[in-house]
């Protein structure tokens, strides 16, 4: 099996990078949505992320990712009590996937050879503890968004169909990217997402020629290439697990809380989701930088991620949202 790129070779993106680095620190956050041109890295750092991080202890035989055996809803699959350690999972949501696939479902083969009704987990089970990954996340179909959106409020999958009622956990983080012209996002899906970013290819010459040079390095001798980057991988995942180390002791004072609402405030965003990401982004980036207090200069760096995305329409506004972020950023938090 191909190793995946390595997460510190890839070249610029650096807030596309920021975003992915402190949801691994903390991903109460909700997630990332990245919007740009295609082949600009999208996928590649997001599985370049999880194979960054340190495996996961599950229950051996368990399909659901669990990390206790009570926690397990179908302990006859448990082939031992044993915890064994596996990848970060990352699982790819296909456009045109059906419900059952995703929630799960009845094993049909096994009713029809055995005469058992057994649960057959989905794409939800397998991504519990990691990141579900979707591509062109704006054409995907409506009843799987409201699917997805069920389960990224309660954290939960609930299935009752065909005489079956299951329940497993389903925590896991968000991650969808997408082209701009190709179709919009509903509102609901798009307030799910913690973090926004956007994306495009390089526009210096000598940037994509070091994109060129890296990735034919990668292809031509991957165990080399893996081998030269491997100590920065390294430094980068002592950083993130620090960082989640500190993150709960990380504190913010009433004055940066008062910057939040000044900021969600003064750029229009609906409900309070906004607040409560920007805070939560920007105590992950002081975790992730080893410092113990939020300050302003960590929510000038998060704020535009974190809130492009909330946004309202302002037809008389022609100026793209990063520009009306960073305006109010400036106005603000001066």
């Amino acid at each position: 099996m191909t190793q995946p790129f390595p997460f510190s070779a890839i070249v610029g993106q650096e807030e596309m990078k920021q975003a992915m680095v402190l949801t691994a620190i903390d991903p109460s956050i909700g997630g990332v949505l990245v919007f740009g041109d295609r082949g600009t890295g999208k996928s590649t750092a997001v599985r370049a992320l999880a194979a960054l991080l340190p495996e996961i202890e599950t229950v051996a035989g368990c399909p659901y990712n669990s990390e206790r055996v009570e926690l397990c809803p179908d302990p006859a699959r448990i082939t031992s009590k044993k915890l064994v350690k596996r990848p970060t999972p990352v699982v790819d949501l296909p456009l045109g996937v059906t419900e059952d696939r995703v929630v799960g479902a009845l094993d049909i083969e096994k009713a029809l050879t055995q005469g058992k009704k057994e649960f057959e987990p989905g794409l939800l089970a397998r991504a519990h503890r990691g990141y579900l990954y979707i591509d062109e996340v704006n054409l995907l179909e409506d009843h799987i968004v409201d699917l997805l959106l069920d389960v990224a409020v309660s954290g939960e999958n609930v299935v009752e169909r065909e005489g079956l009622s299951v329940r497993h956990a389903a925590k896991f983080v968000l991650v969808g990217s997408g082209n701009p012209e190709e179709g919009e996002l509903r509102p609901q899906l798009l307030d799910r997402f913690g973090l926004s970013v956007e994306v495009s290819s390089p526009s210096d010459i000598d940037t994509r020629i070091e994109v060129i040079r890296r990735r034919d390095a990668y292809e031509t001798d991957t165990k080399k290439f893996l081998t030269k980057w491997r100590r920065q991988d390294t430094k980068l995942r002592k950083a993130i697990l620090a960082g989640r180390a500190l993150l709960p002791s990380v504190d913010a004072s009433e004055a940066i809380l008062r910057e939040c609402a000044e900021l969600c405030l003064k750029l229009g965003s609906d409900g309070l989701r906004g607040e409560l990401t920007l805070l939560r982004a920007a105590r992950a980036y002081a975790a992730y930088l080893g410092e113990e207090t939020v300050t302003t200069a960590h929510l000038k760096s998060i704020a535009p991620s974190a809130l492009r995305h909330r946004l309202r329409r302002d037809p008389l506004d022609e100026a793209g949202s990063t520009t009306r972020v960073q305006r109010v950023i400036d106005e603000v938090l001066a």
